[in-house]
């Protein structure tokens, strides 16, 4: 299942940064945030790190963009986690 969440999100936080401007993007960061929590959720804070460390490799790697400013989009999940 993770394999599955962390291609969903890379695929969101991908369109979010190429297309800033959509109409889809607040539906998309929604998503990502119902996403975080999951992930929080089955493995708390250490997992949101771990998910998000990944991606923002792999983005960076594939797209040339630094997904960091989607990082608030997890703040409220838990007080640990404050970006």
């Amino acid at each position: 299942m993770d394999f599955m969440l962390e291609e969903e999100l890379m695929d969101l936080m991908t369109f979010c940064l190429q297309n800033p401007e959509s109409s889809n993007v607040p539906e998309k960061k929604k998503r990502i945030t119902e996403i975080g929590n999951d992930i929080f959720l089955d493995g708390g804070v250490d997992a949101l790190e771990n998910f998000f460390f990944a991606l923002q490799n792999r983005i960076t790697q594939e797209i040339e963009k630094d997904p960091s400013v989607l990082r608030s989009l997890w703040n409220g999940i838990t007080d640990e986690w404050q970006y």
